[in-house]
């Protein structure tokens, strides 16, 4: 069940521009083992069409999903840098920590930051 879980991508952002973001939790139904993800795009006018989009995706792979919070993100490819700050009204704020670490793993060569500031 863990490799099933290991394929989940932990990020899938846009390329560049601001954008909402939000931090989900990924598990088997009725089980332990989790992956949180970042999931984010300029499409997304809330931060539930991010998760209602990634939900059903989720659900056809046996997972449940719950929304962590939300947030922005900042992401300048020519400069590789990445910022992470704001909130969700519906969801809340999602720990940016937890975020930046995510997305450390993926944008290795970026500088990622992240604030409570809300713009």
């Amino acid at each position: 069940m863990a490799g099933q879980l290991e394929a989940v991508r932990e990020v899938e952002i846009d390329a560049d521009g601001t954008f909402k973001y939000i931090l989900v939790r990924v598990q088997r139904a009725g089980g332990a083992e989790h992956r949180d993800v970042v999931r984010g795009n300029k499409a997304a006018e809330f931060h539930n069409h991010i998760f209602e989009k990634l939900n059903p995706e989720m659900e056809k792979l046996g997972f449940e999903c719950k929304c962590l919070g939300g947030g922005k993100i900042d992401h300048n490819s020519k400069d590789k840098k990445l910022r992470v700050f704001g909130l969700s009204t519906g969801y809340g704020k999602a720990d940016h920590s937890v975020t930046v670490e995510i997305l450390k793993r993926v944008y290795k060569d970026y500088e990622i930051t992240w604030s409570d500031d809300k713009k």
